[in-house]
């Protein structure tokens, strides 16, 4: 590697002579200190790729001079060379932040290998990722022309995630940008799925239908407490399963992951018809025909979601399952904090149901807060805000809270979001939903190529709210717009994080059951 900058600190420093020269064979530039002093000075004046450092010097010691470099540039790596392994010793060094260490003699080789592990390797890991992907390019277009099944368009899914979670870590921008254009073809493609595929799920016993949100209860839930285990379901509202994998490693410091799948979010991909239906079991036009006044439509006054709990008491009683239920919904730190703090008296119950909504919240706010939409711009930062936030959050000290009392977990969300970037038109009068990727009316107009629509919503167990009501959907990154007010929504809403509609993102979610380690 070229141009890489090492400082050498080593009060025998003329005896390193021939490790010196062979570093700068190699095309290294080395500058050399033989006492603490001086390297903290060279610090002070300079930027070093890379800091090799004596334990053992006259005057300030290694363990010193690192303390004091390190305050003035925290992110060098440093490599501790030292004559003894005393665990004392190593110990301090690790507590100090050294990237490695090494025991005199060293030889060439050592210096080598510690150069590439400290400062290469990133870019090592970065051609090989490219690499790799590029070898899998080729299999996921494959993949793509060929899929038949929802569980074919999951696989994709996961493996582009996979890949595109890898190069952002490489910060390889062409490699992004080609698996970004691999994505939006595949959600094309998935799009062309969803219309051909989606409706006959809800034929009788038909055989392609993948599990949705009614069925995750009874397929996750109602095993464990017919078991009599008691059973926490967590529901983080709007997680995508990007948003899954990042925060994964840290659930799995308190928890193994005894199962994993994929289901599909039910169209709209909104929280008033996904969620409800989660906590139901039924689809939205059950709940509408068979619990009226639990029911809200689009355009009508009131919260969607506020019967949930009713609503899985009555699913509860449907199965003739007797369990003793709380649940509570976390919109605030606050609630969040109050939540760890009684979680004693609430596991007196059986079965209990937490709803956190700050990933929603964080989605909603990027579209509604300058601010936001500068800190979660693309998907990279996205992600990043939403690990930050499980990293502080109560939710992250609930799940190590649970671990330690040894209760299983459901884990899951209702449905996820995408970056719209481009606008598609459609007019509708003022009853018309304002979802910007699903519309509900009954005089829309609208380019028909460009929508997933569904004239009878009865088809696919939706709610109309008039005779003619029907339902359209947005496909991979388009957004609605209304012609006379086009420009306020193409500024306002383009590039912003939103849900309802048709796209891997959306509708291909995490949904987990996790034992105590």
């Amino acid at each position: 590697m070229k141009n890489v900058s090492i400082l050498w600190t080593d009060d025998e420093i003329d005896l390193l002579k021939p490790h010196i020269l062979f570093l700068e064979s190699k095309g290294y530039n080395v500058e050399t200190a033989s006492n603490g002093d001086d390297a903290i000075l060279l610090v002070s004046r300079k930027n070093f790729d890379i800091i090799f450092l004596d334990e053992n010097m006259p005057g300030k010691s290694g363990l010193e001079t690192l303390t004091i470099i390190k305050s003035i540039q925290p992110e060098i790596p440093i490599v501790m060379i030292t004559k003894s392994e005393e665990e004392d010793i190593m110990d301090a060094a690790i507590g100090s932040q050294i990237d490695d260490y090494l025991i005199k003699p060293v030889n060439p080789k050592q210096i080598l290998l510690s150069i590439k592990k400290n400062i290469e390797t990133k870019k090592l890991v970065s051609r090989k990722t490219t690499s790799s992907y590029q070898s899998s390019f080729k299999e996921i277009g494959l993949l793509i022309n060929s899929a038949k099944t929802f569980d074919d368009w999951a696989n994709i899914y996961t493996k582009l995630t996979y890949w595109e979670l890898e190069i952002e870590k490489s910060e390889d921008n062409t490699m992004m940008q080609v698996i970004n254009m691999q994505k939006s073809e595949a959600n094309i493609e998935f799009g062309k799925f969803i219309r051909g595929n989606y409706l006959s799920w809800f034929e009788e016993q038909s055989p392609d239908a993948p599990l949705i949100s009614p069925d995750i209860m009874q397929h996750m839930v109602f095993p464990e407490l017919k078991k009599k285990e008691k059973i926490v379901f967590i529901l983080i509202d709007n997680l995508r399963y990007d948003q899954w994998r990042l925060i994964k490693p840290l659930i799995n410091e308190s928890y193994t992951v005894e199962k994993e799948e994929i289901y599909c979010s039910i169209l709209p991909t909104a929280t008033q018809y996904s969620r409800n239906a989660i906590f139901s079991g039924m689809m939205p036009s059950e709940i509408q025909s068979k619990h009226p006044d639990l029911w809200l439509n689009d355009h009508e006054e009131g919260l969607k979601n506020q019967h949930e709990e009713e609503l899985f008491l009555k699913l509860l009683a449907k199965h003739s399952i007797k369990a003793k239920c709380y649940y509570g919904k976390i919109s605030s730190n606050k609630a969040g904090l109050k939540t760890v703090e009684k979680l004693d008296n609430i596991l007196q119950n059986d079965i209990v149901l937490l709803v956190y909504n700050f990933v929603d919240m964080l989605s909603h706010a990027n579209a509604d807060t300058e601010m936001i939409r500068e800190l979660a711009s693309n998907d990279p930062a996205y992600r990043s805000l939403t690990l930050s936030w499980f990293q502080h959050s109560h939710l992250f000290s609930l799940l190590k809270s649970l671990a330690e009392k040894g209760i299983s977990v459901v884990l899951t969300t209702d449905h996820g979001t995408i970056r719209v970037n481009r606008p598609v038109k459609v007019i509708g009068d003022r009853t018309t939903s304002k979802n910007l990727r699903y519309k509900l009316g009954k005089n829309l107009s609208y380019n028909k190529r460009e929508v997933f629509e569904i004239t009878k919503p009865s088809i696919a167990q939706l709610p109309k709210t008039d005779v003619n009501s029907k339902y359209i959907f947005a496909y991979s990154e388009n957004f609605f717009a209304y012609p006379n007010n086009y420009n306020y929504y193409v500024n306002y809403f383009t590039n912003t994080y939103q849900h309802g509609g048709i796209s891997m993102e959306e509708m291909i979610l995490p949904l987990v059951r996790l034992k105590a380690r």
